[in-house]
């Protein structure tokens, strides 16, 4: 039995599982908003109040641990611990809870957002565009099946885009609405410059991760669009939806409270994402980086257990 822990910059996640029959079998599952990435943009730190929400998640995950006979956790910390200049601190923090915290690179963790959205797919002989928008960066993979042709990762996420071009409460549409647009423009422009290597790829299917994702398809769903799919038009719909949601303060079908602060950066992200790609329709994938390092430990398990220098010791990056 193992545990995965990834710290990303709005969610910090724990997933416990094992593989059973060449599939993973997930015991438990938590996910906190902790917001690890609130204000790095103008700061480059780790503000006093989303460093304590951390470690006190951080000290749940080590209560729900405790709970398990697990051989082996992993702990990785992505984009925020990346980027800020007190992220030793909060690592040094972590490990007098008892858990010792690795900073995984933007392609390291493409490499295992890959490995987890496919291991919930059939095989196929077309390649695959797999897209994870997190907190802080959004990876860009297309693979053939285990073979992955273009690893990126970008400089662009939610909680940036939020910090970036909604850090102040707006409730004039008109203001929104140019906001929203901004920030569609510059998630396009980002997105744009590596469109040459995405179009070279020639992907056949589109797969897209994370909160944000999930937050989008879920506002999609209610309102009668396509399940477990979000197509670009439905999102252009939307638009003034959502915009009069967020000005107004009212509620919308599909979306949680505490992700209302997301949506409008979500949306510029994604929507640029699609249309710099040319991205009519994308399918949720409700695997990505988690899952790919349950993936990762088990199939390495021999060579890890050679690195073992504790009961419960946490993992290498060296083989990824």
């Amino acid at each position: 039995m193992y545990a995965c822990i990834d710290l990303g910059s709005n969610s910090f996640h724990i997933l416990i599982g094992e593989w059973v029959d060449g599939r993973i079998n997930i015991v438990e599952r938590c996910s906190e908003s902790v917001q690890l990435g609130e204000g790095v943009r103008s700061t480059d730190l780790i503000s006093p109040a989303a460093f304590q929400r951390g470690l006190e998640c951080l000290q749940h995950f080590q209560t729900l641990m405790e709970q398990y006979p697990l051989e082996q956790y992993w702990a990785l910390g992505t984009n925020t611990f990346r980027v800020t200049d007190n992220a030793t601190a909060f690592i040094q923090a972590a490990q007098q809870i008892g858990i010792q915290v690795s900073i995984i690179s933007g392609v390291q963790e493409a490499v295992l957002i890959y490995a987890g959205v496919i291991t919930s797919l059939p095989e196929t002989d077309n390649h695959r565009l797999v897209i994870d928008i997190g907190g802080g960066s959004t990876e860009v993979i297309i693979g053939f099946k285990q073979t992955r042709l273009l690893t990126e990762s970008m400089a662009i996420g939610s909680v940036a885009w939020r910090d970036r071009f909604f850090s102040t409460p707006c409730q004039d549409l008109e203001m929104l609405e140019s906001q929203l647009d901004a920030a569609t423009i510059a998630s396009r422009q980002v997105f744009a410059k590596i469109t040459p290597g995405v179009d070279k790829a020639s992907w056949r299917e589109a797969y897209a991760s994370s909160g944000t994702v999930k937050m989008l398809a879920a506002i999609c769903q209610e309102l009668g669009f396509t399940k477990g799919k979000i197509e670009l038009h439905a999102l252009m719909s939307l638009k003034s939806k959502i915009l009069a949601i967020i000005a107004e303060g009212t509620e919308l079908s599909g979306l949680k409270e505490r992700r209302r602060d997301l949506l409008l950066p979500g949306w510029a992200v994604l929507v640029g994402l699609m249309q710099a790609y040319s991205i009519e329709s994308i399918n949720f994938s409700a695997t990505a980086l988690r899952e790919g390092m349950l993936d990762f430990m088990v199939k390495n398990k021999k060579t890890l257990e050679l690195m073992q220098s504790s009961n419960l010791p946490k993992v290498s990056l060296t083989n990824i």
